[in-house]
């Protein structure tokens, strides 16, 4: 660069220079891991570009003196309309396949066991030995991914409405988990290479059985709706005569809320194409084989709302009343014709009884780990062995997925003889049972009850002489373990918030006691921004998408590491950055500490950030180790000092509530001996002798 020319340039800006257009803000990008260079063996003999050459780069992009040039517009990629998008793109080799699903943080694992025959093995023995073991025995896939949602229609034949469909919502960057499984469940022969079935001794003609690990708000719900509904338009247009609502795919969600949102998802994805999806509900009557048995009326009293086996919410209340509306004499209906049904485990099992449902091609279970945990397992595989057809798929998802769950897929998968040679393949994306990398955890001891409350007004209303509290801008959700505890702290904290800023009407609590309507007026307030801090119980830490929420406070600790993962994972969704989780711990709670911290430290190395932004190593190496008995009592009944009355969320004073109770009860007693009196006095009348005018 000649600085006697950058000397000699006038300072006058041209006439005929346009302005400076404002920056183009770009799309967020949904995806939680992109590195391009992860898994690359860089060359030392690789020139790196020089100083000098840097130095005038940076000179010519800040350059403010030089005349305006007119450049040519440089040619931007072909979009959705050109003609280019429907040529299918070539397949990628081997080391392209690796290296994305690498650079994505991608694992496929082949978990079903299918094994070769004698005599092949025998043959082959020496082969095997010279090839390095799998991990567990397990054999790792790489299958092709999918870089561009354009990619749908040129390389995998979905429909053009479904298509258009998903164009209209913006969806453009697949996620990680998208990226990895629509492959697999749209064209399995096409992603999985012949050669590697054939080793492996599976065949992918007729689809596979899949298992996906990944994190909260990673678009896990997308991913199973558009093989769903493709699977359904794929059957129309192969039997033009047939154009009926068969029921060919259950979703099971284990919550109410779960099931609504996976419904108005599926719904905008199958606009115009013809494709029905329904809600389950209560008396509804579906096409189903065989009569209900007379002698199952009855069906165990479980939990529809809560989120582990017996969890601490005490959200008992829901599966009570579908007992009770069951059991009543229900009028005649029509019969619902769908093509998706989208369920809770206790509404369809109450109707399946002893019905059959032959039509189903696909089971999806979304939170899988929970609806096979003991709280609904009963209730998912009554309705997984209800569904006897020999081409029935199964997909399981999940944020946090043991390994008993995963065996007990696999031995319900192993006792259907149709499946003896259809794969079971899993795919985890980034470590398995941690939070999204987006998130800023942070723990704040409080010491007591008190403490806690104390600690949540000062989130609500920060001040900037107090730097110990992290940064958190409304709107936020509140967990509590049981709902007492959530309305107790709803009722304590309804009037902080100014009658000018919107006052009690900004702050909420939703816990399964309500009723429906309920339930979806406050979901529905807080998705459109009136309702500022949301206070809940686990009922609201699965699955639900709520985008604008900044951050998530535990008030009470999760009674487990995937109670963690999934309560965290309301926040940072779709990689927006931004999202804190802060989580409150009491002297009580150090003993349950440990999990919760090894859940974030896990979190924080895979998100890169440095040791010393996450948990000092001294209260790591303090916190004491949680037995397998307490970790089963924890995930139960949660701290039991905070069930029943043992512990009030309140600001009064131990002397104050018992002045109030003192109180209470001696107007209580005031009014049980008036009514003695006056009972005596009635009776006296009643047992004497009229004594004249005068009495």
């Amino acid at each position: 660069m000649d600085i006697l020319k950058i000397l000699s340039r006038g300072t006058k800006k041209s006439a005929t220079q346009p302005t400076i257009p404002k920056p183009v803000v770009k799309p967020s990008n949904p995806q939680l891991y992109n590195d391009p260079t992860r898994g690359l063996k860089r060359k030392r003999n690789e020139e790196q570009p020089s100083s000098n050459q840097e130095a005038d780069d940076d000179l010519e992009e800040i350059n403010f003196f030089a005349p305006h040039i007119a450049k040519k517009p440089i040619p931007e990629p072909e979009t959705r309309e050109t003609s280019k998008e429907d040529a299918s793109k070539p397949l990628l080799d081997d080391e392209e396949v690796r290296q994305v699903l690498r650079s994505h943080r991608l694992k496929f694992t082949l978990l079903s066991s299918h094994e070769r025959k004698k005599s092949k093995v025998k043959k082959s023995k020496k082969k095997e030995e010279d090839k390095p073991k799998e991990k567990d025995g397990k054999k790792q896939l790489f299958p092709q991914p999918m870089t561009s949602f354009s990619e749908l229609r040129s390389n995998y034949n979905i429909s053009t409405r479904l298509g258009d469909n998903l164009a209209k919502q913006g969806y453009r960057i697949p996620t990680e988990v998208q990226l990895g499984s629509l492959p697999l469940l749209l064209q399995p022969e096409r992603a999985i290479a012949s050669s590697t079935a054939k080793e492996s001794n599976f065949k992918t003609k007729h689809g596979v059985d899949f298992l996906a690990v990944a994190p909260t708000g990673s678009g896990k719900t997308l991913a199973f709706l558009i093989p769903a509904i493709n699977s359904i338009l794929r059957r129309r247009a192969g039997d033009a005569a047939q154009k009926d609502h068969i029921l060919e795919v259950v979703v099971v969600a284990p919550t109410r809320e779960l099931a609504h949102q996976i419904v108005n998802e599926g719904r905008k994805l199958a606009q115009g194409t013809g494709v029905k999806i329904v809600g389950m509900k209560r008396g509804m009557q579906l096409p189903a084989e065989g009569q209900p048995d007379s002698d199952s009326d009855k069906e165990e009293e479980g939990s529809e709302n809560d989120q582990e086996a017996g969890s601490s919410d005490d959200d008992d209340g829901d599966d009570a009343e579908d007992d009770k509306q069951d059991n009543k004499p229900q009028k005649a209906t029509t019969i619902t014709k769908t093509d998706i049904l989208v369920t809770t485990p206790m509404l369809l099992r109450n109707f399946l009884k002893s019905r059959k449902l032959p039509t189903v091609k696909h089971l999806v279970l979304d939170e899988a780990d929970v609806l096979l945990d003991p709280l609904f397992r009963e209730q998912t595989l009554g309705i997984w062995t209800a569904c006897t057809s020999d081409s029935l798929r199964v997909a399981c998802w999940s944020a946090t997925m043991g390994s008993n769950i995963e065996g007990l897929i696999l031995e319900q998968l192993k006792s259907r003889e149709s499946h003896s040679s259809i794969p079971l393949i899993r795919l985890v994306v980034g470590l398995k049972d941690t939070a999204v990398p987006s998130i800023n955890h942070k723990l704040i001891y409080t010491a007591t009850e008190q403490g806690k409350l104390f600690a949540l007004r000062q989130l609500l209303h920060p001040s900037s002489s107090d730097d110990s509290m992290p940064n958190m801008r409304l709107p936020f959700l509140v967990f509590a373990q049981t709902i007492d505890r959530a309305t107790a702290l709803h009722n304590e904290l309804k009037f902080d918030i100014p009658v000018e800023a919107g006052g009690s009407s900004r702050i909420a609590a939703l816990h399964s006691s309500l009723s429906d309507s309920a339930r979806s007026s406050i979901v529905a307030r807080f998705r459109a921004g009136e309702i500022w801090v949301l206070i809940t119980t686990d009922l609201l830490m699965r699955g639900i998408d709520f985008r604008g929420v900044n951050g998530v406070i535990n008030y009470d600790v999760p009674t487990s590491a995937a109670a963690y993962v999934h309560r965290v994972g309301r926040t940072g969704r779709a990689g927006h950055e931004g999202g804190v989780a802060v989580t409150f711990y009491t002297t009580e709670d150090v003993a349950y500490l440990k999990s919760i911290a090894n859940v974030i430290s896990l979190s924080e190395k895979q998100a890169g950030k440095a040791s010393e932004e996450g948990i000092p190593k001294w209260l790591m190496d303090s916190l004491p180790k949680v037995g397998k008995e307490e970790k089963k009592k924890l995930k139960k009944r949660g701290v039991e000092s905070r069930r029943g009355d043992k512990a009030k969320i309140t600001t009064q004073s131990a002397w104050e509530r018992r002045k109030e109770n003192n109180k209470r009860g001696a107007i209580a007693g005031s009014k049980k001996r008036k009514i003695q009196e006056g009972v005596s006095d009635t009776q006296a009348v009643e047992d004497g002798e009229w004594g004249g005018i005068d009495d």
